[in-house]
């Protein structure tokens, strides 16, 4: 296959949704840190690709750089778990084709620090401090409104009618995966699922417990019991208590009901990012158990633990980013639990919107209103032209190019 090179493509005009700055007061509807731009975007370089979004899921962690908890770098074109059709290779991607259906993920890889080398266990050293200065791997920002640089978001910057990544970011599925479901396997599910799979490890048919119950934190309920372990779920929230239970929890409890019943479970997931969500998890592990804790709360928050129970009950606590995923290998795994019935991501979605609805779906996750509300880009915006070998074989899969 001739891979085409960057240099016959102009650059594309895109629609994108920015973070213009962070910490505006809530409700963002009113104080609208995010805007709809007009942005440039540049060709795909050595080792990238260019992605039609098709679809976005909006996640907690993009609720944490608007509010301020995670700091990024600003002005930031948002969006980090979401898929597309490969519309243009830059030099050496021999792996993909124009019209493939890919995954995109939040943490590029290298392939040779001790990171990449641990098997998910640890982040890539390189992908981290990219992702820290707002850049691709390769140390490019392909941004641009009015001249000036803007920043990338976690290596994908998914808000957006195009984003150009790096070929480590993006993960091929078949073209029968709808782009909604392919968009919430790359964050959600990935890390979510791997925290139950990769990090907490239950034996089969052991129980699992999972403390909040977000949209990460009901994709690690869907993914323990698409794998056969009886599933705890515990939130402060009733609403997502009764959601948890239609996905397959066998018992939904609130904190104060989980203290009062003493139930314990071997492995116990925390998901919510927030300290006293940690001291719930770890007051349910069972003696000999693990508390996984995949939550990301702000630098400042700490959390009071006995390090006698620790020695004495033999316990383990393990932090998990990304699920301590290895993408590729890890989002086919998950594709195919879709195909198969058991992993019924559609139900995670709890709405489908527009780059103006941005503010406001923020204020909804915030208030704990949403689990994951989709994006849904409006090409019309764009001005490049579509790869036409994209268009034509996404119709001639049963797909409809413009969904």
């Amino acid at each position: 296959m001739m891979t085409p090179t960057t240099t016959r493509y102009p650059p594309l005009t895109i629609t994108g949704a920015v973070l213009e700055d962070v910490g505006r007061a809530r409700p963002f509807a009113a104080s609208r840190p995010i805007t709809v731009s007009e942005l440039t975007l540049t060709p795909p370089g050595r080792g990238e690709i260019l992605v039609r979004i098709e679809a976005a899921g909006i996640c907690h962690s993009d609720l944490s750089v608007v509010d301020g908890n995670r700091v990024r770098p600003t002005p930031m074109l948002l969006g980090h778990e979401a898929a597309g059709i490969v519309d243009r290779l830059g030099d050496g991607v021999a792996d993909l084709e124009v019209g493939d259906r890919v995954v995109l993920t939040f943490l590029p890889h290298c392939g040779d620090c001790d990171g990449c080398r641990s098997h998910g266990r640890l982040p890539c050293r390189r992908g981290s401090e990219a992702n820290g200065e707002g850049m691709l791997l390769g140390g490019e920002r392909r941004l641009r409104r009015d001249g000036a640089p803007i920043h990338h978001h976690l290596g994908v910057s998914g808000f957006a009618t195009h984003a150009v990544v790096h070929r480590s970011s993006a993960v091929r599925v078949s073209p029968d995966v709808p782009a909604e479901v392919a968009a919430l396997l790359g964050c959600a599910v990935l890390t979510g699922g791997g925290a139950v799979l990769n990090a907490g490890r239950p034996a089969p048919g052991e129980p699992v417990m999972v403390v909040g119950l977000g949209g990460v934190g009901l994709a690690a309920v869907l993914v323990a019991a698409g794998a056969g372990h009886p599933v705890i779920a515990v939130d402060a929230l009733g609403s997502k208590l009764a959601i948890a239970r239609e996905l397959g929890a066998e018992l939904a409890l609130t904190p104060a009901d989980l203290e009062s019943s003493g139930v314990r479970a071997p492995v116990v997931v925390e998901a919510a990012g927030h300290p006293r969500a940690f001291e719930t998890a770890f007051a349910a592990t069972a003696p000999g158990g693990t508390t996984v804790t995949v939550g990301l709360p702000p630098p400042s928050a700490r959390s009071e633990l006995s390090p006698l129970t620790i020695t004495a009950e033999a316990r383990q606590i393990v932090g998990s980013y990304l699920g301590s995923s290895v993408p590729s290998r890890d989002i086919p795994r998950y594709e195919e639990l879709w195909r198969a019935g058991q992993l019924p991501v559609e139900r995670l979605i709890s709405g489908r919107i527009g780059f103006d609805d941005l503010n406001d779906a923020m204020d909804a996750l915030a208030e704990g209103r949403a689990i994951r509300q989709i994006l849904l880009p409006d090409r019309s915006h764009t001005r490049g032209e579509p790869a036409r070998s994209a268009v034509r074989r996404t119709t001639s899969a049963g797909t409809d190019p413009d969904h």
